[in-house]
């Protein structure tokens, strides 16, 4: 388990932002996919909310070997398999249920399971898990919410998603125990539909530049507790 975390975590310090993409234009995966690492995002998260969305996974995987896919929205365990199948390096979870959790902890893939309050976090580290995500994030109480976990949880990391924008991030980023965020706002809908190269590049960029606590990335990296 901790190999994996470890892996995950190095992965997540590369940037500050995982762009978190919901796209059903197979074609088109591989481009975006190649925009985003190129402008300094190479991990990028592929919900499982789509038709396809297995297939936008395995088309990047195969034409994109330098992006780090992780496959989102993971429910069920039955997921886990055809995710890792199809190329995804790492899983994500909106919440995380006892035989879900039991079930990521044995995966052959990081993973990076969901929790909404002190209680589910400390049941997450229970399993094993050390860096975790928050959803949805603007709604559990935000950069507070996170900064307050710090005090009885310091070794505890977070990637927090849902309800971050680019107005927001950097208050995310500037808590000690956040890696790094996720969030939809790199690659808007109208982008997707459009294949809006430009634009998505452009919002990529200021996405990568964002800065992050100092100390943050570094100590997520070396597996280390942070503050």
């Amino acid at each position: 388990m901790r190999d994996r975390t470890n892996a995950l975590l190095a992965a997540a310090s590369r940037a500050p932002v995982i762009p978190v993409v919901s796209l059903d234009d197979v074609g088109f995966a591989p481009v975006l996919a190649s925009t985003l690492v190129h402008a300094g995002l190479p991990v990028i998260e592929v919900t499982l909310r789509t038709p396809h969305a297995l297939d936008v996974i395995r088309a990047i995987a195969r034409q994109v070997p330098d992006a780090y896919l992780v496959a989102g929205t993971i429910t069920a365990p039955s997921q886990i398999g055809e995710a890792v199948d199809a190329g995804a390096r790492a899983l994500v979870t909106p919440g995380t249920s006892a035989r879900l959790a039991e079930a990521l902890a044995s995966a052959p893939v990081p993973a990076l399971p969901g929790c909404a309050s002190v209680s589910e976090a400390l049941a997450l580290m229970e399993h094993g898990f050390s860096f975790v995500k928050a959803f949805p994030a603007s709604v559990v109480g935000g950069p507070a919410f996170l900064k307050a976990v710090h005090g009885p949880l310091p070794s505890l990391r977070f990637c927090p998603t849902g309800g971050i924008t680019a107005a927001n991030a950097g208050d995310y980023l500037a808590c000690p125990n956040v890696v790094c965020v996720g969030g939809t706002w790199i690659t808007p809908k109208d982008a997707l539909a459009a294949r809006d190269v430009a634009a998505i590049r452009t919002l990529a960029e200021a996405a990568a530049a964002l800065p992050r606590a100092a100390g943050a990335a570094g100590a997520a990296a070396s597996g280390t507790s942070v503050g």
